[in-house]
């Protein structure tokens, strides 16, 4: 181990099994602590501050040390800290909570189930669509269809929809019944001379060959984000979600929305699938519903959905899924308390305000010799980085240049992320304001160009 490894860092790898880590590195370099939040900053054990440019984990809407979550959390807390929403009860504040959810949701959804993460909600969407299709007499119309490099979380089955390799590795996942289908990544795979219409009908049309060949009768559904996150960032192509939705209408074929990183605000209107004209049949979301503050998450559905439910369950005497913390009372009164926020400060209005400086700071970043691209809308945004400009050639995946470029941020005060293929996202808290955006975007071009004096002094370039 390091021996510069603080004794926090050290009674740390004593006992904590890290998630999404490389248990091998971390136990060698040791984790990063964190003890406090100050607006868009977190601050370390030694006193260091960094601007969160992912706000945590793609959540932390609001920053690290909004007050009045807090101070929601604590009323709760001492009104009624716990309650359940099993056998037809319910804490109060659940009930206002899944009101103004529908009130701000996309049209067409009816009611909404809680639980505790986004891989819940997207798990729960996977028992729900193979319930409705037994209710409606459909036993064969099981199959999901996802992307290569869609994230849906870590459970089985949401692990499964994810179409990235070290969701999988050693795993065994995916599942059967779950397929995935091409990356509507413009900038990657499509091909010379293709525009982003033409190569949008091609994927519309390869997902339609897909569901032919494993029969119509066999598909259930297709599970997107709006914007890819963990998968790079990977903003859609003109054209694309209006294709897609054509296909699977034609097929019977349920859509489902994954707003998990989307949802409230991110992409410039509350959800994600208002951005790209998508109607989902469900939509699933978490993270920046309570900014992070508690753990909770959503699964809206459709009411022509929750009226075969419904009649399964008087059929059957239950509908038997739920979770203890459906619902919780303390998350929820975050969760209302966040949306109160989010209306009062008219940050949608904010996001749409400000994220053009981040987007322009991103795309002059286009011209360094380490980017190939730079894609992003509202305030989430990537950089690809490439050993050769003009090929579009990667890195070795082993030389760590995504991961170097992190470190020099790091050390400059700035915390962002690299995502697989050397791909650097940037996701600020939503209130983020012009100083910070300035100091984010330099953070980040001062650690591009120390990564660039690294690769050339490591023969990398």
């Amino acid at each position: 181990m390091n021996a510069v490894v603080s004794q926090a860092a050290r009674r740390d790898l004593a006992y904590h099994l890290h998630p999404t880590t490389n248990l091998a590195s971390v136990q060698t370099d040791g984790p990063l602590v964190i003890t406090r939040g100050d607006g868009v900053y977190v601050v370390d054990e030694a006193g260091n501050r960094y601007l969160e440019g992912m706000a945590g984990l793609w959540c932390a809407g609001l920053g690290f040390s909004e007050q009045r979550l807090a101070e929601a959390a604590h009323r709760q807390m001492q009104q009624l800290p716990f309650y359940h929403a099993f056998s037809g009860k319910v804490a109060s504040i659940s009930t206002e909570l899944a009101e103004r959810l529908m009130g701000i949701a996309p049209s067409g959804l009816s009611k909404v189930f809680f639980a505790n993460s986004g891989s819940e909600a997207n798990d729960s969407a996977v028992k729900l669509v193979w319930y409705y299709n037994n209710a409606l007499g459909r036993p064969d119309k099981k199959k999901f269809i996802s992307r290569r490099k869609a994230y849906h979380g870590m459970t089985v089955a949401a692990a499964s929809l994810t179409g990235l390799p070290f969701a999988h590795g050693d795993f065994d996942v995916p599942a059967a019944r779950f397929l995935h289908t091409a990356t509507p990544h413009y900038w990657r795979e499509a091909r010379p001379g293709e525009s982003e219409e033409t190569f949008a009908q091609r994927l519309a049309d390869e997902l339609e060959q897909l569901i032919v060949a494993e029969g119509p009768d066999t598909v259930a559904a297709f599970i997107a984000e709006p914007v890819m996150g963990a998968g790079g960032v990977i903003v859609p192509p003109a054209t694309y979600f209006e294709r897609v939705q054509q296909v699977l209408a034609k097929y019977d074929v349920l859509m489902i929305a994954d707003e998990v990183i989307c949802g409230f605000g991110r992409t410039g209107n509350m959800f994600g699938s208002q951005t790209y004209g998508i109607e989902p049949d469900i939509l699933t979301c978490a993270k920046q519903l309570t900014s992070g503050y508690q753990p909770m998450s959503a699964m809206m559905v459709s009411a022509t959905i929750y009226k075969v439910l419904e009649e399964q369950s008087r059929k059957l005497g239950i509908f038997g899924h739920g979770f203890t913390y459906s619902g919780h009372p303390v998350p929820a009164a975050v969760a209302l308390e966040t949306l109160k926020i989010y209306e009062e400060r008219k940050l949608v209005d904010h996001v749409r305000a400000i994220s053009p400086m981040m987007q322009d700071g991103l795309r002059a970043m286009a011209d360094h010799p380490l980017v190939g691209e730079s894609r992003g809308v509202g305030l989430i945004g990537a950089l690809e980085l490439v050993r050769d400009k003009a090929t579009r050639t990667s890195f070795d995946a082993k030389a760590g240049v995504g991961a170097q470029v992190v470190r020099f941020a790091q050390q400059r005060g700035i915390i962002v992320r690299s995502l697989p293929g050397d791909v650097i996202a940037v996701c600020p808290p939503l209130v983020i304001v012009e100083h910070e955006m300035r100091e984010l975007l330099e953070g980040v071009l001062g650690a591009l160009q120390d990564t660039l004096d690294w690769a050339r002094a490591n023969g990398l370039t």
